[in-house]
């Protein structure tokens, strides 16, 4: 059987590209595989970090931390999968370093009867006791209702306001599209939206 038949030809060439960037040291090498994945690694850190100048950013140290693994990368896979899971990483821990606080529930939440409860998870300021009071009663109403939510839209929940984390981060954690993610995350706030209303209506 022949070695690494598993892969396909495209893949078998690039593992000829990384053998020959390891045996030899071959730039040539480095710079095909680059010139084969810059535009995919680029719009792939376009659609994580929504901006180009990071974009670009992100697909070089992409390239720069998978040539300096080289040596640990093995054809038990494609060298396309261990290059885009480098760059996925690396678009992560830039967003989790960079990420700005998400604000309420994107808008809030309406309590109704013109009331608004946000989902402002940590004290940006100095409260007086009594507004420190409130907020952290607001903190435990809000938590025991998220707790009841179901466990999909509680890990959702969690993920974007607790956690902060980005749409596109939630989507790779959970293995689903962006779409759905996005469309569960808004199912979730009506829940919760109904959810808190019924708690206030029932005091």
């Amino acid at each position: 059987m022949e070695l690494n038949a598993h892969l396909s030809d495209k893949a078998k060439y690039d593992l000829s590209l990384v053998q020959r960037a390891l045996e030899t040291k071959d730039r040539k090498a480095y710079e095909e595989l680059m010139s084969r994945y810059r535009e995919s690694l680029f719009f792939l850190a376009l659609r994580m970090v929504n901006n180009r100048y990071d974009a670009e950013n992100m697909m070089l140290e992409a390239f720069s931390k998978a040539f300096n693994r080289l040596h640990q990368y093995t054809p038990d896979f494609a060298f396309s999968t261990w290059l885009f899971k480098i760059a996925t990483n690396n678009c992560i821990d830039f967003l989790r370093k960079k990420r700005i606080k998400a604000l309420s529930l994107d808008q809030g939440i309406s309590m109704g009867d013109g009331e608004f409860m946000e989902f402002n998870l940590k004290d940006d300021g100095v409260l007086n006791p009594e507004e420190e009071m409130q907020r952290k009663q607001r903190m435990i109403q809000l938590r025991g209702v998220v707790e009841k939510l179901k466990p999909r839209y509680r890990r959702l929940i969690e993920l974007r306001y607790y956690d902060e984390w980005s749409y596109e981060e939630i989507a790779i954690e959970l293995q689903l599209p962006l779409g759905t993610v996005k469309a569960q995350l808004f199912r979730a706030k009506e829940f919760l939206n109904q959810m808190l209303k019924n708690t206030r209506d029932s005091y």
